[in-house]
C-alpha cells in the first residue's frame, strides 16, 4: 500500500502549558486562521495528544503541544464499552485541546480516534457526547489508516539505503506492524498486520506484574505466536539482519527504553528520538522491569507512574517483536499518528534519513 511518500521533519518546542478549559466552538476562516495553522490530534487507548504546526522549509515547526495520559480503554476488554469515568477523563483533556486549537487559530485541523473507539460498543455516543461538550469533531479512524500515518509521520527516520523496513507501533488497545520495501523516497507500505493487543488490553489481561519467569514467557510465546504469521508471509527468517533490513519502533514503550539506556535523569524527546536501541539492552531492560513492582518501575523519572504499572505489558510485545525479527537494533521514534496527519495537511515531502534527531 503506497503512503504517498507525504513525510516530513517537525522541529521547534513542544510546551505542555494546559491553558483554560473554555469551550471551543470550532475553527473560523478570518484573522489568524488563514495563515496557515494546522492541528493534529490523536486520541488512543491510553493517550490524549494534540500538535499544533506551522509550515516551514523543508517540513514543519510545532508551536503548541499536549498530553496527556487518559486511559480511555481502561476496562474495555472486560466490558466491550467505555466506562463513564475515562469517558469524563478524556472529556476533560480534549477541553484543554480545544482551548489550544481555538487560541492559536487553527486554519486546518484532523482529530482521530484509534483503537479503543473503534472497538468499543458505546464508541458513536461518545463521539458525538465529545462535540456536544468540546466543539471538536472526532473521528475513528481504520487500523489501516492508523497504519499509513504511523508510517508517514516516521518516514524522515528511516534510512533511504536500506531495502526493506519494518515499522512498528505499539499502542494502548493494538499493535500496528508495517512492512516497507523500496530505496530512498520511493519506499513503499507493501503490508501490514494490525495486532489485537496494546499495553492497556495487555496489562488487563496478565496484570502489571512482577512476573516471574516461566510466566514472562509464556506471555512472549502467545505474542510470537500471533506474529508468526505476518512474519512468515514475507520470507523473514533468522537471517533477517544480513538481508538489508531496518526496524523502527514508535510507541512508549519504545521511547521510555530509550531514555533509560541513555541514563537519562528525566525524559528528553531531543535525544530519545531518532536514538538507537540494541536488542541486547531491549532484552534485559525487559527482563529486569518484567520483575519488578509497579512501584519499583514508577520510581525512576523516565517511567514515572502514569506508565509504571503498563510497562511489563509493553516489555512484552517489544520483546516478542525482536525475537520474532532478530534485527539486532532497531531507530526509536518519538513521533506518529500527529506527525502522519501534519504531513497530509500540508502536503510536505522530504526523503528517508533526512530528520534522524530532529525535535520539536
Amino acid at each position: 500500500m503506497d503512503f504517498g511518500g507525504q513525510v516530513a521533519l517537525s522541529t521547534g518546542p513542544e510546551p505542555r502549558r494546559q491553558g483554560d478549559q473554555r469551550r471551543h466552538t470550532g475553527p473560523r476562516r478570518n484573522g489568524r486562521r488563514r495563515q496557515g495553522l494546522c492541528a493534529a490530534l490523536d486520541l488512543g487507548t491510553n493517550n490524549c495528544r494534540l500538535l499544533v504546526a506551522r509550515p516551514a522549509a523543508g517540513g514543519f515547526h510545532i508551536v503548541d503541544a499536549f498530553s496527556r495520559v487518559v486511559r480511555l480503554g481502561e476496562g474495555l476488554e472486560e466490558t466491550g464499552r467505555l466506562s463513564e469515568l475515562a469517558m469524563k477523563r478524556t472529556i476533560d483533556a480534549l477541553r484543554v485541546c480545544a482551548t489550544k486549537i481555538r487560541r492559536r487559530g487553527v486554519a486546518h485541523g484532523r482529530y482521530v480516534a484509534t483503537a479503543a473507539c473503534r472497538n468499543a460498543e458505546n464508541c458513536d455516543e461518545f463521539i458525538v457526547r465529545i462535540e456536544d461538550e468540546t466543539g471538536l469533531h472526532i473521528e475513528t479512524i481504520s487500523a489501516e489508516e492508523e497504519a499509513r500515518l504511523t508510517v508517514a509521520g516516521c518516514f524522515p527516520l528511516l534510512d533511504g539505503d536500506t531495502p526493506r523496513s519494518l515499522v512498528f507501533d505499539i499502542g494502548g488497545g493494538s499493535t500496528e506492524v508495517m512492512w516497507l520495501a523500496g530505496n530512498g523516497d520511493a519506499q513503499e507500505m507493501i503490508d501490514w498486520i494490525s495486532m489485537p493487543f496494546g499495553v492497556v488490553s495487555l496489562t488487563e489481561r496478565f496484570g502489571q506484574g512482577p512476573f516471574e519467569a516461566t510466566a514472562w514467557e509464556a506471555i512472549i510465546e502467545e505474542l510470537l505466536d500471533q506474529l508468526a504469521p505476518f512474519c512468515e508471509a514475507h520470507g523473514i527468517s533468522g537471517h533477517v539482519g544480513k538481508a538489508g533490513v531496518q526496524m523502527l519502533g514508535s510507541s512508549g514503550t519504545v521511547t521510555t527504553l530509550a531514555g533509560l539506556t541513555l541514563g537519562l535523569e528525566r525524559y528528553d524527546r531531543s535525544r530519545v528520538d531518532g536514538s538507537i536501541l540494541e536488542f541486547g539492552d531491549v532484552h534485559s531492560l525487559a527482563a529486569s522491569l518484567s520483575a519488578m513492582t509497579a512501584e519499583d518501575r514508577a520510581a525512576h523519572p523516565c517511567i514515572g507512574s502514569d506508565r509504571a504499572d503498563m510497562m511489563a505489558a509493553g516489555c512484552a510485545i517489544l520483546e516478542a517483536i525482536c525475537r520474532r525479527w532478530p534485527v539486532g537494533r532497531l531507530r526509536v521514534a518519538d513521533r506518529g499518528v500527529r506527525e502522519g496527519i501534519l504531513v497530509d495537511l500540508m502536503g510536505r515531502k522530504a526523503t528517508p534519513g533526512a530528520a534522524h534527531n530532529g525535535g520539536r
